[in-house]
């Protein structure tokens, strides 16, 4: 993986869309290394019982995705300063699965850090996932 360099990125520039599957399974690896073993992330039964539609992806999870994508742009999860989103609506996991998709776009350059700050946009089939969701990325 090599490093994005701060003169071959420029403001405006894209990435994406790439797409991050989720399964079920995949639900329960995150519960068991985060220690988050709200039932409403594995038990369908439950996450119905409360008024959702169906087993949701955790919120973290959605966001170490959309990471995941940013970091596969830069080349580098040093590279990677700050990250933060507001969680706007949940990814639903039916048991069939399901995947996020996720764009970049470059929006500001500064040339004394060599960073860029980039705006992400996190979907799940027409649902925005993640709001105001921007990384501040340092290059080469």
């Amino acid at each position: 993986m090599s490093r994005r360099t701060f003169e071959s990125v420029s403001v405006g520039d894209t990435f994406g869309p790439t797409e991050v599957a989720v399964e079920r399974e995949t639900l329960v690896a995150y519960a068991n290394a985060s220690g988050d073993q709200n039932p409403i992330h594995q038990d369908e039964a439950f996450a119905k019982s409360v008024g959702l539609p169906d087993v949701i992806a955790h919120g973290m999870w959605t966001m170490g995705a959309t990471s995941s994508v940013l970091v596969e742009w830069v080349g580098d999860p040093g590279a990677v300063l700050d990250i933060g989103t507001r969680f706007t609506k949940p990814v639903v996991v039916p048991a069939d699965g399901s995947a996020v998709t996720v764009t970049g776009v470059v929006k500001s350059a500064d040339e004394e850090t060599r960073s860029v700050l980039v705006d992400l946009t996190t979907v799940c089939g027409e649902d925005k996932v993640l709001g105001r969701c921007q990384a501040r990325v340092a290059l080469a």
